[in-house]
This record gives C-alpha cells, structure tokens and sequence, in this order.
C-alpha cells in the first residue's frame, strides 16, 4: 500500500475523513463539478463519496489521495486509481480533479504521472485507463502528457466521453 507520496510541488494522502470539509467544497463548486459532468454534489453525496473511497482503500490497498500544496499545505484537489467497469469489462482508472485555483499550473499532470509510476513500478499493473468528456480538452491534456493514448468513445453517465489507456512499459520494473 502507498497511503501517502509527494511530487515537486505536492503532498498526497490516503483520503480520510478529515478530508469531508475539503471535498465538501470540491463538489459544491461549480467550476469544478462542470468538469465532472454534474451539478455540485451534497453534503450527503460527498460523505457518501468519501466512504467509497475509504472503503476501496480498505478493500484493494490504493485508492484516492487529497492533493495538499507541498510549501502552503493548502488542499488542491484529489487524484487516485479505482476499479470501474467500462463496457461490461472490469478496468483501472486513473482519476483527478483540482479546485479552480490550482487550474492550469501542470499540478494534475504531475499528480497523474506520480500515480502512473505507483500503479505500473509498485502495484504491477498492466494498463491504465482515464476518461472525460469530449469538451474537457483540458484533461484529454493531462491524460496525453501523463502518457496514455486516445483509445475510443464512450457513453459514461449518459454523456459522451474519450477513453484513454496506458500500458505498463515493457522492461520497466517487475
């Protein structure tokens, strides 16, 4: 397990519920919520968020992190790997979101290419997914930096979406 790692600019941790406030303002905030397909999420939903993904770590050993800036302590967003079904087939999605002020400072790129090196040199798996919708060139970006290529479209939560994958390097560790 890899509760916690750290990047050039930030602090990663195992999600916790002392994370409730910090989501809680995540996915109540417009800007953020647009880029995830929906309307800002409850109180209730976001608990209900936050017990999944505490429960995902319990169950697989990785999950989601809460992106803390590494000088400020200030939270930034969240990013992690969960199992998801796409299409009837069991995958691994990498997955991010940032607060609006963390927006457009390569801080989900660097947290993506962090996760990429712990899913395919500590967790040994052999392909990743991630997925937005069609107008998020934004994290079609993020995903194309962090290395994963365009595979197809997709219908995801009744919106057209992009599906990207990445496969472990051949000779890397393992």
């Amino acid at each position: 397990m890899v509760a916690t790692f750290e990047t050039k600019r930030l602090v990663a941790a195992r999600a916790h519920p002392d994370d409730l406030d910090d989501l809680t303002r995540m996915h109540t905030d417009p800007k953020v919520m647009e880029t995830l397909g929906g309307k800002a999420w409850t109180l209730e939903q976001t608990q209900a968020f936050l017990e999944r993904v505490i429960d995902h770590w319990d169950r697989h050993g990785y999950g989601v992190w809460t992106l803390r800036d590494r000088e400020t302590g200030a939270f930034a967003g969240r990013a992690g790997l969960r199992r998801k079904v796409i299409d009837g087939y069991e995958e691994t999605e990498l997955l991010y979101a940032l607060m609006p002020e963390h927006w457009a400072q390569g801080l989900a790129t660097e947290a993506a290419q962090g996760i990429v090196r712990i899913a395919f040199d500590r967790l040994m798996f052999p392909h990743l997914v991630a997925f937005t919708q069609h107008s998020n060139a934004a994290s079609r970006r993020v995903m194309e930096k962090a290395g994963f290529a365009f595979e197809r479209d997709f219908i995801h939560a009744g919106l057209p979406h992009v599906l990207y994958r990445m496969r472990r390097p051949s000779g890397g560790a393992g």
